[in-house]
């Protein structure tokens, strides 16, 4: 394990370094990036949407399948085997997270599947997850983090798992104005609000600690958005935080999933290609401006006018989300199929994909690096080459 002078991050009686690896889908964060994270001593974590689309041979089963069942039931088969490849690789001591949103149509099956596979620890958001914990019943050495991004969402998880004696064994904090992908906010306009920065909900949660009669170290805050640098992390952890989630930077490394041009048009993205828009899960998101969004975004206004419940429809039955903007005829949300854009980046597909990315500056630029560095460079200030020559 890499020696720091943080102090560990302690979940569920481990001692683990205080970084997560974001989950990040579709087959960005998946049996390789996780499994090295995690034999790292991080909290490497698997992003359990259609992770189908990383085997050959389920892919091949459902290339023409419009039947919703079967292609959902090869989504299991592949979080399966994501779960245990990784865990081939980080070995028995390794903690392996799945990340599963609460706004996919199939949450409680792909929790209950991640479980069963050996999963450490279930990470959700994109929504409230009040019944997490009814949905893990049988596997109560699982930890359960949910990802949220106000006071009000942490006070209605936790009064709500009180009542069914079940405690967060962490609490991501995340912050929409830096974060990529889905955003924990309701609109665009609020995603700058003050009431998500990471100095005042810290403050309000030991509050509400404090007024429900919990230990603050009973329930770790990691701080989530942004975060690029050693600098950032001590600042966060001086500030009360027990770690930090970090997605974007551990996308474009080495051991990484995704595909080489998907780490390339992430890596090479100026601020001015990194864009908010309304996504079809009726949140905002963040994402590369590639050709298909930006000719997406000059046609939006048009196609949410047209939207019309009555002949909306799933182009290919997949269902994935529970409220599906496109698929709902919903003119708040995105017009757009979500699966068919981001399984157009995992292929690395730069003119057609749609690539979610934070919105901060990457730790090594346009370089792509091991996850040792990465880690070693947020924990230590230091890189590999810079303490061989020290």
């Amino acid at each position: 394990m890499i020696e720091t002078d943080f102090p560990p991050l302690v979940i569920r009686g481990r001692r683990l370094l205080p970084i997560i690896q974001g989950g990040m889908g579709i087959g960005v964060s998946a049996h390789r990036l996780a499994g090295h994270v995690a034999r790292e001593g991080a909290i490497g974590t698997i992003a359990s949407v259609e992770l189908r689309r990383l085997h050959p041979d389920l892919m091949a089963r459902t290339r023409r399948s419009h039947d919703h069942d079967t292609l959902f039931a090869t989504n299991l088969v592949a979080l399966d085997r994501e779960i245990r490849m990784a865990r081939r690789i980080c070995g028995p001591d390794g903690f392996l997270a799945v990340n599963v949103m609460k706004a996919l149509k199939h949450d409680v099956e792909l929790v209950r599947q991640a479980c069963e596979s050996g999963a450490d620890a279930i990470i959700m958001g994109a929504g409230l997850p009040l019944d997490l914990p009814d949905i893990v019943t049988g596997f109560d050495d699982v930890a359960l983090i949910p990802i949220l991004s106000e006071i009000r969402g942490i006070r209605a998880v936790i009064r709500r798992w009180q009542r069914k004696g079940r405690l967060p064994d962490a609490i991501v904090i995340e912050h929409p104005r830096y974060a990529g992908g889905h955003l924990g906010a309701a609109a665009i306009d609020d995603l700058a609000d003050s009431r998500y920065d990471f100095a005042g909900i810290i403050t309000a949660a030991r509050e509400l600690f404090d007024s429900l009669g919990i230990a603050p170290e009973r329930i770790p805050l990691i701080a989530a958005g942004g975060i690029n640098s050693h600098a950032h992390v001590r600042e966060l952890i001086g500030m009360g935080y027990a770690g930090v989630q970090i997605g974007t930077p551990f996308a474009v490394t080495e051991e990484g999933d995704a595909h080489p041009n998907f780490k390339k048009v992430l890596a090479e993205a100026t601020p001015q290609d990194i864009v908010t828009f309304m996504s079809t899960a009726g949140l905002p998101a963040r994402a590369v401006l590639t050709p298909w969004l930006e000719k997406y975004l000059q046609r939006e206004d048009a196609l949410c006018a047209r939207a019309d419940p009555a002949r909306a429809r799933c182009p290919r039955n997949l269902e994935c989300l529970k409220h599906c903007g496109f698929k709902d005829g919903n003119p708040q949300a995105g017009q757009f199929c979500i699966e068919t854009q981001l399984a157009a980046a995992q292929r690395g597909d730069i003119k057609r994909g749609l690539f979610f990315r934070g919105a901060e500056a990457l730790p090594f630029g346009s370089e792509i690096r091991p996850v040792h560095d990465l880690l070693m460079l947020l924990l230590t200030g230091k890189t590999e080459k810079q303490q061989s020559v020290a």
